[in-house]
């Protein structure tokens, strides 16, 4: 044990080594890491430790986020904030912040005592917590990796401290808090890592697959049947585009056009399981713990007025800035399809098969020869009827017999949605 491990002990009984096995304990029971920390800062004021706030911060594997921070005070509980990539390292106010100089330095600890005849009030940020009260500050970095300068990227955490005790923190108070940062290190590692691979699953897969993989469905053939809303949608005129542009453009085009579309899914409650080339592909999943029929509709018809408008915006953007416009054509169904593993057994991907996907595709196709953007089938307007009308009965290809297509009415579509 160390010197600092024995100082620590000194606090009353082994309170110290309880608020450690508490945080090993929550973090192997699954507990978030706004629990852990939480729970820590309490555990530690009430054992001694006059912490007057507490805050960590640490990098994520996330297609939006960078890194996460946690602030926690007495009383308050938590704030939480998420940073953008570049949104933050960018900053003149974390340059010249002890964060920085924890990460460039490669030195994990760092002191400064804010009142006082050895007060060292260097960083901007210090003065704020200075004129707040604050008498003493302490920051140190926890490595997840041997490399010495590990907490600078994705494998590390850093943590802060603050105190309003006059005489600042003890040498023995130091010691409890480095004693479990060690710990609650060990136990955010474990929780960061459990919320990166949601975070890669979420992000690859769609919130609902990345659930059921992390459940354990990742064997070829793992799968069930559902009942599910089904949305097909294709980027209009995509070879005219990718051939009038260079790669990089064509790429920024798909973009703008996936956030159009995929964005309305996803932001109604629907899950985007694959991007095939230029279509996207989602389902709103029926049954029990997902949403009715109707609601399921409702959502999906919600997700396509969404992309209307997401579409004229988009096109407006692209417009100032010389871009050529974008288009699209959406199909609509519903039925049962399989859901699960396709593949090989070294190589799978979760998504849905079966007939009722198929024939949303093919409606979709209908879309140009019918010269609507979207058209959806009987069996989807039965569920959410307004502000569709029929365009006749229509073969779709490899299906036995024509069905009835509806296309949007523009005109009831705006009064009901203004209903």
């Amino acid at each position: 044990m160390s010197e600092l491990d024995h100082q620590a002990l000194s606090y009353g009984d082994t309170l110290i080594d309880q608020v450690a096995d508490w945080l090993i304990t929550r973090a192997l029971t699954g507990a978030d890491i706004e629990t852990l920390f939480g729970g820590c800062c309490d555990r530690l004021r009430a054992a001694g430790i006059p912490i007057s706030r507490g805050s960590i911060g640490f990098s994520t594997l996330h297609p939006l986020f960078a890194g996460t921070s946690l602030v926690w005070k007495p009383g308050e509980g938590l704030v939480s904030e998420s940073f953008l990539h570049g949104e933050m390292l960018n900053t003149e106010a974390f340059q010249k912040s002890p964060i920085a100089v924890v990460l460039e330095s490669g030195t994990p600890f760092l002191r400064r005592r804010l009142t006082g005849d050895d007060a060292l009030v260097d960083f901007s940020v210090l003065e704020t917590f200075r004129d707040e009260g604050a008498t003493d500050y302490l920051i140190n970095a926890s490595a997840f990796s041997e490399t010495p300068t590990a907490y600078s990227n994705t494998e590390g955490m850093i943590a802060s401290w603050l105190t309003d005790r006059p005489a600042g923190f003890s040498d023995r108070d130091i010691a409890a808090l480095m004693r479990i940062q060690k710990r609650l290190a060990v136990a955010c590692k474990v929780t960061i890592k459990e919320q990166t691979a949601r975070n890669v699953l979420d992000a690859y897969l769609g919130r609902s697959a990345g659930k059921r993989v992390l459940q354990g469905q990742i064997k070829l053939g793992d799968g069930e049947e559902i009942n599910a809303v089904i949305w097909f949608s294709d980027l209009r005129g995509s070879t005219p585009l990718a051939e009038s542009m260079s790669k990089a453009q064509f790429l920024a085009t798909l973009n703008d056009y996936f956030e159009v579309t995929a964005g309305a899914v996803i932001a109604n409650g629907g899950e985007v399981l694959r991007f095939i080339g230029d279509a996207v592909l989602g389902i709103f999943p029926i049954g029990e713990g997902e949403m009715t029929a109707e609601e399921a509709a409702a959502a999906a018809t919600s997700a396509l007025r969404e992309a209307t408008a997401r579409l004229k915006g988009a096109n407006a953007g692209r417009a100032r800035d010389g871009k050529p416009e974008i288009s699209f054509g959406i199909g609509l169904h519903v039925g049962e399809v399989l859901y699960g593993n396709i593949g090989v057994p070294a190589r799978v991907e979760f998504s849905v098969i079966g007939a009722a996907a198929n024939e949303a595709a093919r409606i979709e196709s209908l879309t140009k020869t019918v010269g609507r953007d979207a058209l959806a089938s009987r069996a989807f307007v039965d569920l959410a009827p307004d502000g569709w009308r029929s365009v006749g009965r229509h073969p779709l290809r490899g299906v036995g017999e024509e069905i009835e297509i509806f296309a949007r009415d523009e005109q009831v579509a705006r009064i009901t949605a203004a209903g």
